[in-house]
């Protein structure tokens, strides 16, 4: 027969057996392991201890070894356990993510967990798992635009220098328009948020005309210089810039920043840039309208206060326009450009290659 090993404690194992073996908050697993152990080291065998803690000899046996073995740990957790065998093998875990990577449905433009798995002959919550695991996405789509403008190089630096290294006896403003807002009016009233209820507004509304709101966002302060107009040709954008003429102070140069839209490279316009030494346009590079950190702005004013406002007229949304841009600048901060070119030009860099293994 299979002889038991023998236990031997020092002073301080067995203080911190007893004290698990009689502690209220010990769970009860631990205390009945240190009471075998505790029993083994006072010489019982493994079928007196079994008797007295009414347990199996193979358990005081397993417990006992576990002890013997690796001290004081190891019976404070349990040994790990191999887990369940996997179902699918490796190879077809590789086919499914080969599929999801390489191929559509023929009926479809993505997969689906339910499409994939009756295609592979597996569960969806296989599929699940497995996308999961390799965090594949296909039902997200995410858009992208690589400029194609050939001085894109060169306006980047241009205008991020602006922002990081900004000169120190002028204004740096981001400059644009955001046009065609839409006065809409709700056909129905809208209805107030409640708890468990969000507020509610009506899918159909009228339409009461269009403003066109130019902002020259100040990369100093954070305050915006705006105005609203029905149009936004040339001759609206100069108003504008004599707007922005007046309200900033008379000793510093203005370094606008402004897109490639040909309202902003109008000939009336360069003549009036001449007559006003102290306005410098700065072109961002075509398809990359996140450089000018006014659309950053714009995105705000949009979610704040246009989308979910109702318009009885024109009036109305200007107006309202107005008071947030008020609003905003009582508590403006700037917005704060952190990417260097070196960072930005790497990411296009990647992109560009990532393209590139597509064709």
């Amino acid at each position: 027969m299979r002889r038991a090993v023998t236990i031997e404690l020092t002073s301080d194992i067995r203080d911190r057996l007893q004290a698990y073996a009689r502690g209220r908050s010990t769970p009860v697993r631990l205390a009945e392991r240190s009471q075998i152990v505790l029993l083994a080291a006072a010489g019982k065998t493994n079928e007196q201890i079994a008797k007295k803690l009414h347990l199996s000899r193979p358990t005081i046996q397993l417990w006992r070894d576990r002890f013997a073995a690796r001290g004081i740990k190891g019976i404070e957790k349990d040994a790990p356990r191999p887990g369940r065998k996997p179902k699918l093998s490796a190879m077809k875990m590789a086919r499914i993510i080969k599929a999801t990577l390489e191929t559509t449905p023929p009926n479809a433009t993505q997969w689906s967990v339910r499409s994939m798995a009756k295609a592979q002959g597996v569960s969806r919550m296989a599929v699940q798992r497995i996308w999961s695991e390799n965090n594949l996405k296909p039902h997200l789509v995410e858009t992208f635009k690589l400029s194609r403008d050939p001085r894109f190089v060169e306006k980047l630096v241009d205008v991020v220098g602006l922002y990081m290294d900004p000169p120190d006896t002028a204004l740096v403003l981001c400059v644009d328009e955001k046009s065609q807002i839409q006065a809409l009016e709700r056909r129905q009233p809208i209805l107030a948020l409640r708890p468990g209820i969000p507020a509610r507004q009506s899918h159909d509304y009228t339409r009461h005309g269009t403003t066109t709101l130019f902002a020259a966002l100040s990369m100093l302060d954070g305050k915006v210089i705006g105005t609203c107009m029905s149009r936004h040709r040339h001759q609206e954008f100069i108003k504008f810039m004599k707007l922005v003429d007046e309200q900033t102070p008379d000793a510093y140069d203005l370094h606008l920043i402004v897109d490639n839209y040909c309202t902003h490279k109008h000939e009336n316009v360069k003549r009036w840039l001449k007559r006003h030494p102290r306005f410098h346009l700065h072109f961002i590079p075509t398809s990359s309208s996140w450089v000018n950190l006014v659309e950053r702005w714009f995105k705000e004013i949009t979610d704040k206060r246009i989308r979910r406002g109702s318009f009885q007229n024109v009036s109305q949304l200007k107006d309202a326009i107005m008071k947030y841009i008020e609003g905003h600048n009582q508590d403006a901060k700037p917005f704060i450009w952190s990417a260097p070119v070196e960072r930005i030009l790497a990411k296009i860099a990647k992109c560009k290659e990532a393209l590139g293994t597509l064709h």
